[in-house]
């Protein structure tokens, strides 16, 4: 049966089936059928799966030429899971958020599990890519697939391989990320290895499902941790009125021992403000407290506040208050350059600021319409940046530096810019730097 399915993928006849049709399984699901596989895409929504079938995709930065081109060649989105069994390879993108106690939320790869299980056979191999505590492919895939009778390693093969998507980064794509994999035993691991092997350069194994669960909360709580340190120091550079641009500026001529991280209005995205919570919640199981990660984690959840708190110094000085204030935005997406607004603290911030009486706003050039959010809500368009509209807010808040936004234009018409990201750092006056 190992042979068997190693020999169909690594002669491009198996059947891939991607679960979950996100930031994770478009660029996915494209890159096999750019190499030749038949891709089948299964989702929950019926309206993404309809548009992904007539071409268009809702994330900014994947092309429609791009989806056109796989449907073209064969590509299927459809929300019929008993089309399971057509497949070779399933690989699982679905969510992993938190709930409203910052504990893991597993239902999206539980739900997922249970809808493809009564259709899974032998000769298949199982792939979760999805974020999670180190156990879970254990936990809760694995008596799950062997429900049906199947046994994992001979009948059926599990795989964890974390997902390394960055949306909006140019430097990368889905092949030249190296993969990290790991099997529930070793056939397991040789399969998946075959499984990718095909679409990316680089394969790196591990010895367990479970170190590779744990490498990628690694990789994150990594960047939580120290984004944490330099959110702090920043604080502590403003209290003594120091830069601290300047500061890592200086630091990162040092050709050793230091890597150069940014400060900002808090965390976002789909794994670094979460990450580290699942670690957290698994350790307790191990009677273990993982202070330093839980710490970083307070720094990061209390930006958007710092933020705010600069805001309203900015207005006071201007012999005003924040209640009854006009206040835009800049940037409601969780990095530059992208649409995504996954745990973007810039809504945070924009519930902050609504909550404590003004009227809020904001522009966002990647994000036309303020989008359905599981957890927050805004009916607003974004607000297209002119002098005529700068001039009728009381302040602007830098949340998000997209390449887009005119800076220049900003900064001449704005009455009051609370920049947290460093993009007037050599400017005074009308800037307050937060």
């Amino acid at each position: 049966m190992k042979n068997e399915l190693i020999q169909k993928l690594t002669s491009k006849t198996a059947v891939i089936g991607v679960l979950g049709l996100g930031y994770v399984g478009q660029p996915l699901l494209l890159r096999y059928s750019d190499i030749g596989f038949k891709v089948i895409g299964f989702d929950v929504d019926e309206e993404k799966v309809r548009e992904l079938n007539s071409g268009h995709s809702r994330i900014e930065h994947i092309l429609d030429e791009k989806i056109n081109q796989a449907v073209q060649t064969g590509f299927e989105a459809t929300i019929d899971f008993s089309r399971v069994a057509e497949c070779d390879a399933l690989i699982l993108c679905v969510p992993t958020p938190l709930n409203k106690y910052r504990e893991p939320d597993m239902s999206y790869v539980v739900g997922t599990t249970d809808m493809l299980k009564p259709y899974v056979r032998a000769g298949q191999v199982v792939s979760l890519e999805s974020t999670t505590y180190p156990g879970t492919t254990e936990e809760e895939l694995l008596p799950r697939i062997e429900e049906s009778g199947l046994k994992v390693g001979e009948d059926i093969f599990l795989v964890y391989s974390p997902e390394r998507e960055d949306p909006g980064n140019p430097n990368f794509e889905t092949r030249t990320i190296p993969k990290v994999v790991g099997g529930h035993t070793g056939a397991c691991r040789d399969v998946g290895i075959a499984l990718y092997e095909p679409a990316i350069d680089q394969i790196v194994p591990v010895s367990s499902t479970k170190a590779a669960e744990l490498t990628k909360l690694l990789e994150n709580i990594h960047r939580a941790v120290n984004i944490g340190l330099v959110n702090e120091m920043k604080i502590v550079a403003d209290r003594m009125g120091i830069d601290i641009f300047e500061v890592i500026d200086a630091a990162k001529t040092k050709p050793f021992g230091f890597t150069a991280y940014y400060p900002g209005p808090g965390l976002g995205g789909h794994c670094i403000p979460i990450d580290p919570f699942y670690l957290t919640w698994k350790a307790r199981e191990y009677g273990l407290h993982t202070r330093f990660i839980e710490l970083s984690g307070e720094v990061n959840r209390a930006m958007p506040e710092y933020v705010v708190s600069k805001l309203m110094d900015g207005l006071n000085e201007k012999g005003k208050s924040l209640k009854g204030s006009r206040v835009l935005v800049l940037g409601i997406a969780y990095k530059k350059n992208v649409d995504d607004m996954r745990e973007s603290p810039s809504v945070e911030i924009m519930e902050l600021i609504e909550a404590k009486g003004a009227v809020v706003a904001y522009s966002d050039p990647h994000v036309p319409k303020f989008p359905k959010m599981r957890e927050h809500n805004f009916n607003l368009l974004s607000v297209e940046l002119s002098e005529v509209t700068l001039k009728e807010f009381d302040a602007v808040v830098l949340a998000t530096d997209h390449d887009r936004f005119d800076y220049d234009e900003i900064y001449a018409h704005a009455q009051l810019i609370i920049d947290s990201r460093g993009k007037y750092r050599h400017v005074n006056g009308k800037v307050i730097k937060a």
